[in-house]
């Protein structure tokens, strides 16, 4: 069968470096991310009431990179030593500049993330987002919003995935459950926030 069949079908934006890291210096960084930051449990509005997100997060960046989504507002812890030097190499390779960073840490496979965009306006309209993986291996999806087509990552510890373009405009993302997965995962998405204006 001709595979000029499958020509049409979506793809989404993105950058993909699968061994960006080499395996020990990945256990390294996720041993001292895993320490040097702070994590919390967040709440998230839902219509059924606020609930604690499936997963521990935090929030690094410059001083004025305040980010809100799902009613949460973050405001930015200072870089720590592990994830300073990781936003210098994803810098680095993607061309692109961050002022801030998401770090999500999913304790097992029970540990989750919906599916979403990263639509907010403050991230621009063509948002370029620097995804870093420590640990485990964890399925990550990218549903195209008009044709369902599904693209899937297999995320492993030491991969870079860069998300850029029409990409959160036209796409869908998420973390799935996976029951038998028991190790854990840290990602650290990168991103620029354009600054909120302080009223006066």
């Amino acid at each position: 069968m001709s595979t000029d069949l499958f020509n049409d079908l979506p793809t989404p934006e993105v950058d993909w470096y699968p061994d960006w890291l080499a395996p020990a210096v990945a256990e390294q960084l996720l041993a001292r991310v895993v320490d040097e930051v702070q994590w919390r449990q967040d709440m998230m509005g839902t219509p059924a009431g606020r609930v604690a997100l499936p997963r521990l997060t935090a929030w690094q960046g410059e001083p004025d990179a305040v980010y809100v989504y799902s009613g949460i507002r973050n405001v930015p812890q200072a870089w720590t030593p592990a994830v300073a030097e990781l936003k210098a190499a994803v810098e680095a390779t993607s061309g692109a500049r961050f002022n801030s960073v998401l770090l999500n840490r999913y304790r097992s496979g029970a540990d989750s993330m919906g599916w979403h965009a990263d639509r907010e306006p403050e991230l621009g309209r063509q948002p370029v987002i620097a995804s870093v993986s420590l640990g485990v291996a964890r399925t990550f999806d990218l549903r195209h919003n008009r044709s369902g087509v599904v693209q899937s990552f297999s995320l492993k510890g030491g991969s870079l995935l860069v998300m850029k373009g029409d990409t959160q405009a036209q796409w869908r993302h998420r973390v799935p459950k996976e029951p038998r997965v028991s190790g854990e995962r840290i990602n650290l998405t990168f991103r620029w926030v354009t600054p909120r204006a302080t009223p006066t």
